[in-house]
């Protein structure tokens, strides 16, 4: 196997390692995502569950993060010497959650039908939806999701990278990995929170049963409007609390062990590279 093969190898099996921290990160703040859902839910949070059962729908979301992982993977792996370093990266992280969303989406609406207790089981949810809305009622709310994450890693990783150079230069080296995971941790959390409005109308549309959606309230814009003119516009920022912790959190990890993997590996090449 020739040295960039093997640098090839290796980085592969550091993102792997990287995708599958992110996974369990994921499953350790599950609680968290449950208890946004529920906050967001029109319900109510103690009609939604409470604080009961916080682990409802994990295994739907379990098989749903590695799309994620996925997209987390082309949105960071962007040479950042190239020209338009912003541009690319925004254009491979939105292409990456639209190919993502094709798997992920369905595994949210039965999360997120699970978390509000509309169902205890898996299967029971997988079997409504199928009975009553076919297989397109796993796509409620594709659109919502992608315009909800677009716009996220249009935020995220823009400011990831210039959160990184900026403090690169002000200290005069390479930025170490806990201070990548740092930046990563801030950039994810203004993300989380400038986005909550759209993440509560995506909410909002995958909750509907399909009795109750209708033409007029399945899109972003419509769910938007009457959140406002019925319930207030304070209620666009539900959930935003656990939301920007719970990525916060995810993404301090995940971007820590990116940066942790390009430099060991960059300092193997540059041994290679002596011999």
């Amino acid at each position: 196997m020739s040295e960039i093969s093997s640098y090839q190898a290796n980085l592969k099996q550091a993102l792997l390692a990287g995708a599958m921290a992110g996974t369990a990160v994921d499953t350790a703040l599950f609680p968290l995502d449950t208890i946004k859902t529920r906050l967001q839910s029109q319900a109510g949070f103690m009609a939604s569950g409470g604080f009961r059962g916080v682990y409802s729908g994990l295994l739907s979301a379990v098989i749903g993060s590695a799309p994620s992982a996925t997209k987390r993977l082309l949105g960071a792996g962007v040479d950042n010497n190239t020209n338009n370093t912003h541009f690319i990266h925004m254009a491979a992280a939105s292409f990456g959650e639209i190919s993502a969303c094709t798997v992920r989406v369905p595994t949210e609406v039965i999360k997120q039908r699970m978390q509000t207790k509309q169902f205890a089981t898996t299967s029971a949810a997988v079997k409504n939806v199928l009975k009553t809305e076919g297989i397109l009622g796993f796509y409620r709310g594709f659109l919502s999701t992608v315009a909800r994450e677009i716009p996220f890693t249009c935020i995220q990783f823009p400011l990831y990278e210039y959160f990184k150079r900026a403090y690169s230069e002000h200290r005069g080296r390479r930025i170490e990995p806990y201070e990548a995971a740092l930046w990563g941790s801030v950039a994810g959390g203004i993300a989380a929170a400038v986005t909550t409005p759209l993440d509560v109308c995506k909410t909002r549309i995958m909750l509907l049963s399909k009795s109750q959606a209708t033409t007029e309230n399945i899109g972003v814009v419509s769910t938007f409007r009457r959140i406002v003119a019925e319930e207030g516009p304070r209620v666009l920022l539900s959930g935003i609390g656990p939301r920007v912790m719970w990525i916060s959190i995810g993404g301090s990890i995940f971007l820590g062990m990116y940066e942790k993997a390009v430099k060991s590996l960059c300092e193997l090449q540059v041994l290679d590279d002596r011999r």
